[in-house]
């Protein structure tokens, strides 16, 4: 869903209580709702200034600090506008659980963050305000954003319940020195990509081809959905009904196993990873010479003393060629949303914020402090000065990515799929190899399991 690299570990752990959500009827899992305050709760009178309570996710490494880098672009909204906005931030951990207590109680903000890839989730609990023709022109039209990225705001024909906020995408990070010791150019085929790796994996000297987190359930969900799509899977029927069995998704799956499996171009222990900090850690200290990650890993790696001198990046490529109904894509649109809460008191000023915070204005300053891409079709990317991060990346968001399935019970493919994933790592990294058919009967299992509670 394109949370930032430190909060997907929380966000795994979080995914456990998602799968338990079914959204049929709308049937929603309560939890107690400590510190929330109601949309109602947003202050000011006809002759007051209104104030306006905001969910922010936490996009940086710590709440204190998406504080800090959130507040002047409030202080300057409220100097503008003279709203008010009460800021919240909400780790991963606790996110989503909280939006579906606040929508299933109508307690909670007027105005929110979600991940993009809730947003058919949420859209289903009827607690969001619709962004219709009025609503799309009192936030300066939705002709504005990057079309993939306002894609992510709902059910397909029917009005978006969230706006795109900020952006991520994967991209293939590359170790320049140990490509050019090895006489290799950096991989355009997937084909290409393999070859690469076994030719700089040299496991005595402790040097692999690529790093992964394969114990994170999430990038493994991830991963499957990218390399599936590239394969021409899907992992949902046009009715909406569960395919996670689908010939083109057992592809790229599979082609992700080989990796650590029968190519053995991936470490062992990689198995064992449960979030993103060990393979950007082997990567800064030349143990491995790739690695997929999305945009915001090129800061991280910044922080731990690289330069672009260090690394380049491309597109995760595909295979060529492309198998049949395979699409060329090195990504799906990750990033935040942003949702106003339908019974909010303060409707005009909830849709002026969400103008304000999502223009390109404000997104430069956002974006620096979050590592993210700009929604905006105009926007500039300011979190990096790095010109082929820039190019790069703009590329993939621009040409090279699709959407999530925009279906409410998508929560269940990320927890069924993504660990069914997570076992077959672990198992291909025990035994040297994972077959066809144990992928055949791990998906199949993970169909039985979301069928069973959705």
């Amino acid at each position: 869903m394109g949370q930032p690299t430190h909060a997907l570990k929380e966000e795994t752990t979080a995914m456990k209580t998602r799968a338990s959500l079914t959204i049929a009827g709308l049937t929603v899992l309560a939890v107690t709702a400590a510190g929330c305050s109601g949309s109602s709760s947003g202050s000011g009178d006809a002759d007051g200034p209104v104030e306006i309570e905001f969910w922010a996710s936490q996009q940086a490494p710590s709440i204190a600090l998406t504080e800090e880098a959130l507040q002047p672009v409030l202080d300057a909204f409220e100097e503008e506008s003279g709203i008010h906005v009460k800021l919240e931030v909400v780790d991963w951990a606790n996110l989503t659980n909280r939006t579906l207590t606040a929508a299933s109680t109508g307690v909670g903000p007027d105005v929110i963050n979600i991940g993009n890839s809730n947003a058919t989730t949420f859209q289903a609990t009827g607690a969001f305000l619709p962004f219709g023709d009025e609503e799309l022109e009192a936030i300066g039209g939705s002709e504005r954003f990057v079309p993939a990225s306002f894609a992510t705001g709902g059910a397909e024909g029917q009005p978006p319940t969230s706006i795109p906020y900020i952006g991520y995408v994967y991209g293939l990070y590359y170790n320049k020195n140990i490509l050019a010791e090895a006489g290799v150019e950096p991989p355009t085929s997937w084909e290409e990509l393999t070859e690469v790796a076994q030719q700089v994996t040299d496991p005595d000297n402790g040097v692999w081809g690529l790093s992964i987190p394969g114990g994170m359930t999430q990038t493994n969900m991830h991963m499957a959905f990218i390399l599936g799509t590239q394969d021409g899977g899907a992992p949902f029927d046009s009715e909406g009904s569960p395919t996670f069995t689908d010939p083109g998704l057992v592809d790229g799956i599979q082609r992700y196993i080989d990796l650590i499996g029968s190519l053995g171009v991936v470490n062992p222990a990689d198995a064992q990873n449960t979030d993103t900090q060990q393979p950007m850690a082997n990567f800064v200290d030349g143990k491995s010479a790739m690695l997929m990650g999305q945009n915001d890993v090129e800061r991280a790696l910044r922080e731990r003393g690289l330069t672009p001198d260090d690394y380049g990046i491309v597109p995760i490529p595909t295979p060529i060629p492309l198998p049949s109904g395979g699409e060329d894509i090195s990504s799906f649109v990750g990033g935040i949303n942003i949702s106003i809460f339908k019974n909010t008191e303060h409707k005009e000023a909830a849709l002026e914020f969400v103008k304000y915070i999502t223009s390109p204005e404000a997104q430069e300053i956002i974006d620096v402090p979050f590592g993210a891409l700009p929604v905006n079709t105009d926007g500039v990317i300011t979190y990096t000065d790095n010109p082929v991060a820039i190019e790069t990346f703009s590329e993939i968001l621009a040409n090279r990515v699709t959407t999530f399935p925009r279906i409410p019970t998508f929560a269940g493919f990320t927890a069924n799929v993504g660990g069914a994933v997570t076992q077959l790592v672990a198992q291909a990294a025990t035994t040297g190899s994972v077959s066809r058919d144990d992928i055949v009967d791990a998906l199949q299992e993970a169909q039985e399991q979301f069928e069973a509670t959705n």
